[in-house]
């Protein structure tokens, strides 16, 4: 599987993707601009580690993400998106698409995925989101699971 972070803004949520990854030998990649740089201490402290076991790809931006990975299958999963996590149907190789931390992913590129956004539905009203890190994991241990990997 493949987590794309789409403009991370949080250190210690990317180290505990990395770290994440490293266990699931999922391949990270970054979307820039990144909040950090990406020699942060607090990144590396968050991935222990288990930075040597990650496979991590850095993008200048969508586009070039696009120019490289455009015609494989993307998952978005955004508060904004209608359908449940659940009903999405998961195949080897996947890219799963996460926002970043404050905004979320923008509009446009939901709007072009639209067939292929998900949300973590919540129980509360009154609570805006998930942490960056507990939702990456939910979807991609669901995916493993449908994949037979877990």
């Amino acid at each position: 599987m493949h987590v794309v972070l789409f403009q991370p803004e949080i250190p210690p949520n990317t180290g505990s993707i990395a770290r994440l990854c490293a266990a699931t030998k999922s391949a990270l990649h970054l979307i820039g601009p990144l909040g950090f740089k990406i020699d942060d201490k607090h990144l590396k402290r968050a991935g222990l580690d288990y930075w040597r076991f990650v496979d991590v790809r850095l993008h200048n931006c969508w586009e070039n993400f696009l120019e490289m990975h455009g015609k494989e299958r993307i998952f978005c999963f955004s508060k904004k998106a209608k359908r449940s996590y659940i009903k999405a149907e998961f195949q080897a190789g996947d890219f799963l698409v996460f926002g970043p931390e404050t905004r979320g992913l923008p509009e446009e590129l939901l709007a072009t995925n639209q067939e292929r956004a998900y949300v973590i539905p919540m129980m509360s009203e009154g609570v805006r989101s998930l942490n960056l890190s507990n939702a990456v994991s939910i979807v991609l241990y669901e995916a493993l699971r449908q994949l037979g990997q877990v």
